[in-house]
């Protein structure tokens, strides 16, 4: 039996951030976060009970030490982190507004030693020792090794017959539509679980229309045909063997708008590995409002909780 339940690879920053209504070129103090896309599937999915681990490249100093403390507190493996001895972490600035202003990021991660690391520094055999593998397509946008430690895990997952999924995770200041759509159409074509979100079918792919007809095109992407696309605060679509599936989204009121959509993916793997994909639409409704509801990326929660809130609604005095 795999020692894991779910692993993945990718960068968790630093998110240093302003309340809604400060500025950050004014900012005289900011909040710290870590975050990072595949960091914050494993954290809900660690804490929802599973065996995870994650693979990166972190500073051997008290930033990289930072976010390897926030995730061993969840409870993930991180005998797969490749410590670097110079180096750097990510970081990203966060702005918070209200309408009519957007909540702004500035990125402060080139040359950072995720976006450094190499196949050649990842212990494949730990890594892919795992039901499932999940990776992000921030990840082969960081760089040329980022790209190539991303093929080489899937060619490594292939090789061991380990299941997949991919986030599009699309990233305008990252990269343009174009270059996102000619690395991530191959990437598509390896996984078992495709996510993405209906913004970035159009913006990527090209695909308009009703959420059918978007499904069934990016279902041709990934010949597994299985598909989830969210819809912000309209909900989760899904396409499993041809057959559709949808979760409304669950009512919020929202303290942080980041990590809602990691939080979804890890509700769906979570229902993927117990063989219930629409089980699985529900937790990520439910996890991804939840995350919404506190303050950072990494969701906080724990199975009880979350099993509670699917049973009763939530939203009541727990005394």
């Amino acid at each position: 039996m795999p020692q894991f339940d779910v692993t993945a690879m990718g960068e968790v920053m630093l998110r240093l951030s302003v309340p809604a209504g400060e500025r950050l070129e004014l900012a005289r103090s900011l909040d710290v976060h870590p975050g990072g896309a595949e960091g914050n599937v494993l954290v809900a999915l660690a804490r929802m009970g599973h065996k995870t681990a994650w693979c990166s490249s972190l500073p051997d100093n008290a930033t990289g030490r930072l976010i390897a403390n926030h995730l061993h507190l969840a409870g993930i493996d991180l005998s797969c982190v490749h410590w670097a001895k110079t180096g750097r972490t990510g970081l990203y600035f966060l702005e918070f507004a209200d309408p009519p202003r957007n909540v702004d990021v500035v990125y402060d991660r080139a040359a950072s030693c995720a976006a450094l690391l190499t196949p050649s520094q990842i212990d494949w055999d730990h890594l892919m020792d795992t039901h499932h593998f999940h990776i992000s397509g921030i990840t082969p946008a960081l760089s040329p090794s980022g790209l190539d430690a991303t093929q080489t895990a899937l060619r490594e997952a292939k090789a061991r017959h380990v299941t997949c999924s991919l986030d599009v995770n699309f990233r305008a200041k990252m990269w343009n539509p174009a270059e996102a759509k000619s690395v991530l159409t191959p990437l598509a074509a390896e996984v078992d679980i495709l996510f993405c979100s209906q913004s970035d079918a159009e913006t990527v792919f090209g695909y308009q229309g009703a959420p059918r007809q978007v499904l069934e095109a990016l279902a041709q992407l990934a010949p597994s045909g299985r598909v989830v696309m969210s819809q912000s605060d309209q909900g989760i679509w899904a396409i499993e063997q041809g057959q559709i599936l949808y979760e409304a989204a669950r009512p919020v009121t929202i303290i942080d708008r980041l990590g809602a959509g990691d939080a979804m993916a890890a509700g769906v793997i979570h229902g993927y590995l117990q063989g219930d994909m629409a089980s699985g639409l529900r937790y990520g409704a439910l996890l991804a409002a939840m995350v919404l509801t506190q303050h950072g990326d990494m969701l906080v929660t724990s199975r009880t909780e979350v099993e509670g809130l699917l049973a009763t609604g939530g939203g009541g005095l727990a005394r």
